[in-house]
């Protein structure tokens, strides 16, 4: 057994879910050299109709993307381990090129390459700006692979901007042990439910660049994201965009790479108020959102101290 992949799900839309595990079932890289695991995350109703192949069903009563996630890690066999999301459909050659570019990388601990948005309907113009709060991205035709987490000379760590968005992050075991090692009651927010915070992947990324592996995008890897109408929506966006910051905010404090310093909720309220009035929030779509963002950094920054360091 070569790769696992770990696919939590809570809620899925089974139609998207379906040509996920098409996509899976279309992989160059022979069926008897992976494993699938889909994490049923509390899910009602139950996920179902899964086992069979090289695919196993697992549940996780406990809410939550990270808790998923550990599960399936647990559960686990292989070496490698690529997370797909149940909106996700990976190009026909991704698991072989990912196992092929871990062992041509050996010091790479993990990576990842483009995420392509297939939208629903198409979203209007201004709705692209936020496409990386959807977890789209082409970093262009050149592999990146991180220099170091504290460049030469630096204050403090810095998130690279190679490192891979969790959908087809893929990782080697070793590297992601540190992770695992770590208890997850004191883990940063992660998406969990309605709640849209996203600390889960940039603490992975972090937590085995602090144990010295390197991570890297490679274009050759890629995916299609499924992106139903609802996720272009106003108040998705704007709602997506506050957890994202906020959480953004938590997890580089856990690991010394935040460059802004604590507030108080009275600074943070006070900030607020300027930003409605610096990005004119009442006047677009795109204004609120961008508002929304900046309330999420500020408050992130009022609890900046509550996630301890791993």
């Amino acid at each position: 057994m070569k790769l696992s992949i770990i696919l939590p799900s809570h809620n899925p839309d089974r139609a998207r879910l379906q040509r996920t595990l098409a996509g899976l079932r279309a992989q160059t890289l022979r069926q008897d050299s992976w494993e699938l695991l889909v994490v049923d995350n509390a899910s009602r109703p139950p996920v179902g109709g899964i086992e069979g192949g090289n695919a196993r069903l697992v549940v996780e009563s406990q809410l939550g993307l990270t808790h998923a996630r550990r599960r399936g890690f647990s559960e686990s066999r292989a070496e490698f381990i690529v997370m797909v999301d149940d909106d996700n459909v990976l190009a026909p050659d991704y698991l072989e090129r990912a196992l092929a570019l871990f062992a041509a990388h050996p010091r790479i601990g993990a990576l990842g390459g483009r995420s392509v948005p297939e939208f629903e309907t198409e979203p209007p113009a201004w709705a692209r700006e936020f496409d990386d709060l959807l977890a789209c991205r082409d970093l262009g035709p050149e592999p990146l692979i991180s220099s170091g987490l504290r460049p030469p000379g630096a204050a403090r760590n810095e998130y690279p901007r190679c490192a891979p968005i969790g959908a087809g992050m893929a990782l080697r075991r070793a590297a992601v042990q540190c992770w695992l090692d770590a208890s997850g009651s004191d883990a940063p927010p992660d998406r969990q439910g309605g709640d849209l915070s996203s600390g889960g992947d940039n603490d992975i990324v972090l937590s085995l660049m602090r144990a010295g592996w390197e991570v890297g995008y490679f274009p050759e890897l890629s995916l299609t994201h499924l992106i139903p109408a609802a996720r272009i929506a106003v108040d998705y966006l704007a709602r997506l965009n506050f957890g994202i910051q906020k959480s953004w905010m938590q997890v580089l404090a856990r690991h010394d790479a935040n460059p802004w310093p604590p507030l108080t909720p009275a600074g943070a309220a006070v900030r607020k108020a300027r930003a409605w009035l610096t990005h004119r929030a009442w006047s677009s779509p795109a204004a609120r959102i961008r508002w929304r963002g900046a309330c999420g950094h500020f408050e992130g920054r009022t609890l900046i101290n509550a996630i301890p360091a791993p």
